[in-house]
């Protein structure tokens, strides 16, 4: 082993070089990887979500709804394969959209909760309790907003310019609730309420407007026909099965995804090339010591094994100090959006792992073509080599 960073140290500059285009590549696939994780995770949490249920919205867009009458809960639930029907609110929990937001904007909800019993997605809580019909004034909050808000159970928090006693703090889903603020369904809708244009609030009053319908179809029903059902047979509404959410949201990030790998992908292509030139140059430099080696009995396994060894250790330190730049990265990013509740990466072990071993592999493979050729070498003329 010593003689072999030995070698790889005899050319410093050209195997630092090597080395950092190993770095390169490693840092990308962390860093993008990581980043890529974050969205497959959200991704999955959404299809749970949706798995088993149908939406209902007054657009087109599973994730963007106008104001609906809750009284269209009882129409919906003439629907033969309805079980029930829970009206709720979704808004921002800034007066605006975030401009700039990875995943879903943080976002006030509330819904009714006499079918709570019925939702497959449950959420625990890291401290306190969950959301009771009679908590006005009364929040539960993400566990990416609690720095954001400053919250911890039975304190206040100022939501919309208005005090909420906090009741619980969720767990961490690593999907939407965790950039959430949840209410009950009264408050919501007076904040939703006063979002609206004048004319919508002339001809109607807080308690009557909603923007979303959960609908729990009965045992055996499948809700991707349910939500076809629902469309044929209830004006002004959309709805949306699991299906929907497939085709609207996990196809795009998909591709995204393979987007983000392929970028790496190809710095880590560029590092295997430099790991190819650096060892067909060291070969080359080595002809005669080869020589000797082969003459005084070394096998090629021996030097086969050795070259290799070579070119899997330029790739290991190189995947370390890759993945160790990307997950730098990664910690001070979210650190610095930490507090905005928007954070962007996911640093798992698979990544992790992955990363160091591909670089190591990657190494391996890029040295084989150069240490074959020096198993190939011929003794004499390497001997004769000045």
């Amino acid at each position: 082993m010593r003689e072999i960073i030995k070698n790889m140290f005899r050319r410093k500059g050209r195997t630092v070089l090597t080395v950092f285009g190993i770095t390169i590549g490693i840092f990308a696939f962390t860093v993008m990887g990581s980043m890529a994780e974050k969205i497959s995770l959200l991704v999955s949490g959404g299809t749970e979500f949706y798995s088993d249920k149908v939406t209902i919205s007054q657009s087109d867009s599973l994730f963007l709804s106008g104001p609906m009458n809750v009284n269209k809960a009882a129409e919906i639930e003439k629907v033969d394969g309805v079980k029930a029907v829970s009206a709720s609110v979704f808004t921002s929990l800034s007066k605006t959209f975030d401009a700039v937001s990875f995943g879903p904007p943080a976002s006030i909800t509330g819904e009714q909760l006499e079918n709570r019993e019925l939702e497959s997605f449950k959420i625990t809580y890291s401290s306190g309790r969950q959301i009771e019909e009679g908590d006005r004034g009364k929040v539960v909050i993400g566990a990416d907003l609690v720095k954001k808000l400053d919250a911890k159970v039975g304190s206040n928090v100022k939501i919309r310019d208005k005090d909420y006693e906090v009741v619980g703090i969720m767990e961490k889903t690593l999907t939407a609730p965790d950039n959430s603020v949840v209410m009950t369904l009264p408050d919501v809708q007076e904040i939703y309420f006063g979002e609206l244009p004048e004319i919508v609030q002339s001809q109607s009053k807080p308690s009557e407007v909603v923007n979303g319908f959960t609908v729990y179809p009965n045992e055996g029903v499948d809700p991707n026909q349910l939500a076809a059902k629902i469309d044929n047979e209830v004006s002004d509404i959309s709805a949306f099965g699991p299906q929907d959410f497939q085709d609207q949201i996990a196809s795009a990030t998909g591709i995204f995804n393979a987007i983000l790998f392929g970028v790496a992908l190809i710095s880590l292509i560029v590092g295997g090339l430099s790991v190819i030139n650096t060892m067909t140059m060291s070969i080359s430099e080595r002809t005669k010591e080869i020589g000797i080696k082969k003459a005084v009995g070394a096998k090629t396994k021996n030097i086969l094994g050795e070259y290799l060894a070579e070119a899997g250790l330029i790739g290991l330190f190189g995947g370390l100090l890759g993945w160790g730049l990307g997950a730098l990265t990664v910690f001070f990013v979210n650190s610095a959006t930490e507090s905005s509740g928007n954070q962007i990466f996911l640093l798992s072990a698979r990544i992790s792992v992955f990363a160091i071993i591909f670089a190591t592999v990657l190494g391996v493979l890029a040295g084989f073509y150069p240490a074959y050729r020096a198993t190939r070498i011929n003794i004499v003329k390497a001997l004769r080599e000045e």
